[in-house]
């Protein structure tokens, strides 16, 4: 049982403040609701590098400021019948799932951890409800933001000490000890994922459609279906992106069908054209009308690094290999049954994270207990 300078938490709802336990009960799911439409601005603002502050929430298509009866979790949204108050833009549907399921996930851990363990069961809500902006930023950018990543293992740590229960210690040392094993064995597991795959898997033939192009910025290479930033594409100094340019464009000058080779990791940044080698650093920003691009392949992003670190160092590092084995069960399941059912082919990217957030979801919700039952016989 958890305390409160050594007051015991039951005394919350059962001793006497005479507190009853469902009125905590709808408090959680109030704060659920309220977290996920925050995190609806976190999903919408991380990846576009925007501050999840300021500026208060507005509309992205008007900028008009959002009134407080305009911004009430899933009422809103429900009220407004998914359109804005002031110029009638569509909001998408996913802002009232993720307040909704966010709100009934909060629901849920808190009547399952509440009574017992308390603190348990907030640190649970947070660590679901980066989860859920997690999955929806990757599905949707092929990322996972640091600010949710780098930021869960601190959290993680923290709640470790205060919570101790969460990673299976006793104390708040012992939790301490046991979040920073997992987070160095979740993040060192993916890590050796990531460079296996390099090995075996290290390169991917990506088509263009006829006539379209694809852009090199200074920070990713925008395809026509989607963008990939350097950090996830370039990981050793033989990394190399290799392409037949049958147009080339540079920021001052332009090439005719040309082999391109472009590595970021040597040093100096290799941009080789035709027989041409060039400083990449100094060239900050190329397009490349081409048939095919081959690029290096990773199995994971360094992103699933360092997801898996934060998990970890929630959960413990038992966590970790529960999540890694469950988590590419579900994703060959689900990549499969995309292809079968013809909504993908064999060389489409699938976003891991979601797979990752899902097993380590199922580890909160009795993966534990399988795990333990598997391993103590």
């Amino acid at each position: 049982m958890d305390t409160y300078f050594g007051i015991p938490f039951e005394y919350l709802y059962d001793g006497p403040f005479r507190t009853p336990f469902h009125l905590w009960t709808f408090n959680f799911l109030l704060l659920g609701l309220i977290v996920g439409s925050f995190l609806n601005v976190v999903i919408y603002r991380l990846p576009l590098g925007l501050s999840t502050v300021t500026p208060p929430s507005h509309c992205p298509k008007c900028g008009t400021r959002i009134k407080l009866r305009h911004n009430l979790p899933v009422l809103s949204w429900l009220l407004l019948r998914g359109r804005c108050a002031y110029c009638a833009a569509e909001i998408p549907p996913r802002y009232l799932l993720v307040e909704a399921f966010t709100g009934v996930t909060f629901l849920a851990t808190w009547l399952h951890f509440g009574r017992e363990q308390p603190l348990m069961a907030l640190a649970i809500c947070i660590l679901l409800a980066g989860f859920i902006a997690a999955t929806a930023i990757d599905l949707e950018h092929y990322i996972i933001p640091d600010q949710i990543t780098v930021g869960g293992i601190f959290a993680g740590f923290l709640f470790c000490a205060v919570a101790p229960a969460l990673p299976g210690a006793t104390t708040a040392v012992e939790g301490m000890k046991l979040s920073a094993l997992g987070a160095v064995v979740g993040g060192g597991l993916v890590y050796g994922v990531l460079r296996f795959g390099k090995l075996m898997f290290g390169k991917q033939r990506v088509n263009i459609a006829s006539g379209a192009k694809i852009t090199f910025s200074e920070e990713a290479i925008h395809l026509p279906d989607g963008d990939l930033f350097y950090d996830e594409v370039f990981y050793r100094r033989a990394d190399t992106v290799v392409l037949e340019a049958r147009r080339l464009e540079l920021s001052d000058r332009c090439y005719w069908n040309q082999p391109v080779r472009l590595a970021l990791k040597q040093e100096p940044p290799l941009l080789q054209i035709g027989d041409e080698r060039f400083d990449a650093s100094q060239e900050p920003w190329m397009s490349a009308e081409t048939d095919k691009v081959t690029l290096p392949r990773e199995a994971m992003g360094f992103g699933d690094v360092k997801f898996m670190a934060g998990i970890g160092a929630f959960l413990g590092w038992q966590a970790t290999i529960f999540s890694l084995f469950a988590s590419a069960v579900l994703g060959s399941v689900v990549g499969v049954g995309l292809i079968l059912a013809g909504k993908r082919d064999w060389s489409a990217r699938l976003p891991y994270g979601p797979f990752i957030a899902a097993a380590a979801a199922l580890w909160v919700w009795g993966g534990n207990t399988w795990f333990y039952r598997l391993f103590a016989r």
